[in-house]
This record gives structure tokens, sequence and C-alpha cells, in this order.
């Protein structure tokens, strides 16, 4: 669907000056042009916005639905602005790299930390967002690499397989099978399971592990994010299957192996292909590697 921007900024423009002469004079645009504006957006929607009078303008109930959201997706545009050209200004200075939330734990601090010692002056910029946006940043050059798991839409972007991480039940403490070497998924049938959301890339990996079974596994609840679904599991609302890495030795869950089927995902760095990093990129590169692989053989040893 085409986002109609500038109907948008002339729709906010009305709402917050009250009336379609003070909006124009806001926008540096002719009332007319205004007007345009606004009925492009309206037709666009199918829907009338704002109702106008000869004394004042209200907006229908279509437009309160809309005016929310919009203010919200205008000034997260506007922050994201002002972070790419404050990047822009700043660039040489900073070294600048990606990771994924379910890998930051136990990976950026150690990496940073260890940053610092070897350059006590370096800037350092981290991204911790989803596969889609790292692809982004590593494309538009604001990152010099993306720590992150392999799967589709990488395109062009060269991947470097790190290893397989295995997804864990995480489980409250006292429940009965927190002391249990393992668990087959079979036996989850009859407990409340907490779902991560379906626009996960983990939802997905988790799905096509198991199969049928996912069918018939209660998933009382459901979470945006892991975060949140470990927050579920620690009052006792569920049980969660979990990537492994994400689960701090301080978490106050019980994380147990997950047997028949097995659950993982396969950890690599992105980079780009034409890249000639820095030495100081390279070190960044070579140790969050290190890392990774170091904080995989330890959780299979555990």
């Amino acid at each position: 669907m085409h986002i109609d921007f500038l109907g948008i900024q002339a729709f906010l423009a009305i709402v917050e000056t009250g009336s379609f002469q003070l909006a124009a004079t806001e926008l540096s645009l002719s009332q007319t042009a205004v007007s345009h504006r606004m009925r492009k957006l309206e037709e666009s929607l199918g829907v009338k916005l704002i109702a106008r009078t000869t004394r004042d303008v209200t907006l229908t109930e279509a437009g309160r639905a809309l005016l929310p959201t919009a203010r919200s997706a205008v000034r997260e545009l506007e922050m994201s602005c002002d972070a790419i050209r404050k990047h822009g200004q700043n660039a040489p200075d900073w070294l600048a790299f990606s990771c994924l939330p379910t890998l930051s734990h136990g990976l950026v601090s150690p990496l940073l930390l260890a940053a610092r010692d070897r350059w006590p002056d370096a800037l350092v910029r981290v991204f911790d967002t989803s596969v889609r946006e790292q692809v982004e940043l590593l494309e538009s050059r604001v990152v010099s690499f993306a720590v992150s798991v392999l799967q589709q839409g990488y395109g062009d972007l060269h991947v470097e397989s790190i290893g397989d991480e295995h997804f864990v039940l995480a489980c409250p403490p006292q429940h009965r099978f927190a002391q249990q070497l393992h668990v087959e998924c079979s036996a989850l049938e009859n407990e409340p399971m907490i779902r991560i959301s379906l626009a996960s890339g983990n939802s997905a990996t988790i799905d096509g592990a198991l199969g049928p079974l996912r069918a018939r596994l209660r998933w009382r609840y459901e979470a945006l994010h892991n975060a949140m679904a470990l927050d579920m599991v620690r009052a006792g609302l569920g049980l969660a299957i979990v990537p492994h890495l994400f689960v701090p030795p301080d978490s106050g869950v019980a994380v147990v192996p997950i047997k028949a089927p097995i659950v993982k995902r396969t950890l690599c760095l992105v980079s780009r292909r034409d890249d000639k990093p820095s030495a100081q990129e390279q070190w960044l590169r070579d140790q969050a590697v290190a890392l990774l692989k170091m904080r995989l053989t330890a959780k299979e040893d555990d």
C-alpha cells in the first residue's frame, strides 16, 4: 500500500493548528495545496478524516482513530532521520555493528569492554534490532557487520556461519520438568504454553521443528518478545521454548534441553561482500565470533 506522507503531514498540521489556513502557514504552502493534500489522503483511504465548517474543523471517527498512529509514525520517522543525520555527521568517528536482541546478552557488554581496553577512546554504536532492519543497516552502510541468524532474505550480503544454538524449555524452578535432564516435546501437550509472536523469526523456527505437534500444544499466551515470555514463565503462567543463549544464569527460570524434536538455529555474522573493514572493525568482528563460539561451547557443556 502506498503511504501518503504528504497527506498525513497536512492532516496532522490541520489537527494541531485547528484550521486549514494556519496549517498552510505552518507548512509554507497555500491553503489550496493543503486542501488538495487532505482530499488525496481521504480518497486513498476511502473515508473522511476531517469535518470542515465555516468556523472550525473536527475529526470524524476515522480521523480520531488515525490520529495517534499518525503522530507516533511521524515522531518515529523524525527520530530515525535525526539519528541518521547525527551518524552521517560523525560516521568516521564511530565503530558500528548490529546484534539480534536475543543474542545480545553475554555478548555485547563483554565485546565493548574488550574494545574499551584495547582502544580507550573508541566510540562504538550498537543497533540491537531485527534481521530485516539489520539488512537495511548493512545495505545503507550504517553498520560494518551484524550478528544474526541464518535465514532467507540476506540477498547479496556475505554470511559466515558461526554455530548452532539449541532452543530450550523455560519453566518455573518448582515445575516438575525443572529437574529433568531433558524433555520431549510430546510431554508438553497438556501444559499451558507461551508462544512467541508469529512475527518473530524464532516462532517460525519453533513451528518448523514441531511440525504437526505444534497444533496439539496448548498455546495459552502469546508474547511479542522472548523477554516478555520469560517474565510470564517466572510468574508461573506457563512454559516457553526460547533460544538457550537468551536465558541468563540469574533469569529466575529453569532451562531444560529439548529432545525429539531438537529445535535449533544457526548463528552467523553478516557483512557486505565489497566491504574493506578497518583494523578496528575486523577486530570487533573476530572478537564477536570468538565470544559467540565460546558461549555456544559453554552452553553445550552445561
